[in-house]
């Protein structure tokens, strides 16, 4: 059973806080047979356009929607409903109200023909304005929506869910069916399967929509909470920074390696306003990788980076676990939220399809990105850092590290049959190499040591809760400073990294 544009906005904002925004329908040019068809779909649908804009409130939050009605000839989009649209948007962009869209469409109307396909253009225009300016863009694709709306606006979210079961698409099984006499796949154009492929964030009923976009909201608000430490909730910061005990890098290396230690998922039990995103949005997903809205101690941030759970044997970090890096970037810019990522993996992967698809040139991009990026960036070496796949989210305005956190260019056993053509001399390699993370700190590679006392695997529960609280002290830090002076901050890192001091 579809979900109405009305009945949509009752599940979603408060009760009776709804304020429609729309007027009469702009006038178009219309034959006989298209005007009487409009007036059937509008005693059909009870409503006067395939779509209904306005304001409301979201859990108390004041947020502007629009919501696309089905029942009006298949939810199609011509020039009127378009209009409503980018008027909708732009007042919303002017009153600076995050937009919550929820489109359900067979795509433009037919009946207006080529002028009623290129208002998609108009409307992506507007969209991208809206986020230019900073502001909120949340989608919640309906049961069906399909060609020039879901490749306009409805693909064009900061985060994007759907409704369990929807038909999203570009192409419609119908058209398909006519141009090329036979069925589409089943289970493609299905909004569990795009989930699982990388399109949108995940499937939900606009009953848990509506929590997630709460969530998210709060995060994208971009205001700090003030936020009260629980009695015990994380060693005091002066114990936090720099501890740095004289701990064999060969031993670190080992307990960096221990199935019990704590990973990002740990960290992530111990923030609130958590929403977790997958993909690239573009059919890209990798699962060696964790990608979420999240404050940190009341610290709104992107969070971005390797699960250790999620990598074995061969199976590391690939090309589209950097584009998701990427994307975890782009958000934090455009949203100006700063940017926390998790170094923790093995290394990138090594196959022919990483080859293939490109992972060299995305650290490559990673790292051009990162050291340009205009928003706040902390980055934490949480336990392994090796190769490529580390560098690519290291270069950050701070960089923490655990007591056994550490970097190099390959694992010391690598390390070692390429010098020695023998493993062998890991141990004396990783010693020789300066990897530990009191090294460096030394080197002016990491700013600050989150202690384990004395291994995060025999204290996970209270590791994580202080490496969310440096965090937390970090971004608080950086929120402070003016962001060209983070820019110009980060520019001589970097370009001063293992010169003498001046």
């Amino acid at each position: 059973m579809r979900i109405s544009a009305r009945e949509l906005l009752r599940q979603l904002l408060d009760s009776d806080s709804f304020i429609s925004w729309d007027r009469p329908p702009v006038t178009v040019a219309a034959s006989p047979r298209y005007r009487a068809e409009l007036h059937k779909a509008e005693l059909a649908a009870g409503a006067d356009e395939a779509v209904l804009t306005g304001e409301g409130l979201l859990r108390g939050r004041r947020v502007a929607v629009i919501a696309c009605e089905f029942g009006f000839l298949a939810g199609s989009i011509g020039v009127a409903a378009a209009e409503r649209i980018v008027s909708a948007v732009e007042r919303a962009t002017e009153l600076g109200l995050p937009l919550v869209a929820s489109p359900t469409s067979g795509g433009t109307r037919m009946q207006e023909g080529t002028i009623a396909f290129v208002q998609m253009v108009k409307i992506a225009g507007a969209i991208a304005t809206h986020k230019a300016a900073g502001h909120p863009y949340l989608v919640y694709l309906r049961n069906p929506t399909m060609g020039g709306v879901f490749a306009s606006w409805g693909s064009l979210g900061h985060i994007t869910f759907a409704e369990p079961g929807a038909l999203i698409g570009f192409l419609g099984p119908r058209v398909y069916k006519a141009l090329y006499d036979r069925d589409f796949p089943e289970g493609v154009q299905v909004a569990e399967n795009l989930y699982h492929s990388g399109v949108i964030d995940g499937v939900l009923p606009v009953s848990v929509f509506r929590r997630i976009a709460h969530r998210a909201l709060s995060v994208l608000g971009c205001v700090p909470d003030p936020v009260a430490a629980e009695p015990g909730w994380a060693v005091p910061m002066h114990q936090v920074a720099n501890a740095a005990p004289d701990v064999a890098a060969w031993e670190s290396v080992r307990i960096s390696r221990r199935p019990g230690r704590p990973g990002i998922r740990d960290l992530l039990r111990h923030v609130t306003q958590r929403v977790p995103l997958s993909g690239t949005g573009q059919g890209e997903s990798d699962r060696t990788i964790v990608h979420a809205l999240a404050r940190f101690r009341g610290q709104p941030c992107i969070v971005f980076g390797h699960d250790r759970s999620g990598q074995q044997g061969e199976h590391t970090m690939g090309p589209a676990a950097l584009r998701e890096a990427r994307r975890s970037m782009a958000l934090a810019q455009e949203l100006r939220l700063p940017l926390v990522l998790v170094i923790d993996t093995v290394g990138a992967a090594l196959s022919k399809e990483a080859e293939e698809r490109g992972l060299a040139p995305e650290i490559a991009r990673c790292i051009a990105d990162l050291v340009t990026l205009d928003t706040p960036t902390v980055s934490v070496l949480l336990g392994q850092g090796t190769g490529g796949g580390a560098l690519a989210l290291l270069p950050a305005d701070r960089v923490l590290a655990a007591t056994h956190g550490w970097l190099a260019p390959l694992p010391p056993e690598g390390a070692s049959a390429i010098v020695y053509r023998d493993t062998a001399h890991a141990l004396e390699l990783a010693t020789a190499q300066g990897i530990r993370a009191a090294d460096l700190l030394a080197d002016g590679v990491v700013d600050r040591i989150v202690p384990e006392f004395p291994d995060a695997a025999d204290e996970p529960v209270d590791f994580a809760r202080r490496m969310v609280a440096a965090i937390a002290d970090e971004l608080t830090g950086l929120r402070t400073r003016p962001l060209a002076e983070i820019r110009a901050s980060r520019h001589t890192r970097y370009r001063r990294l293992g010169l003498p001091a001046p």
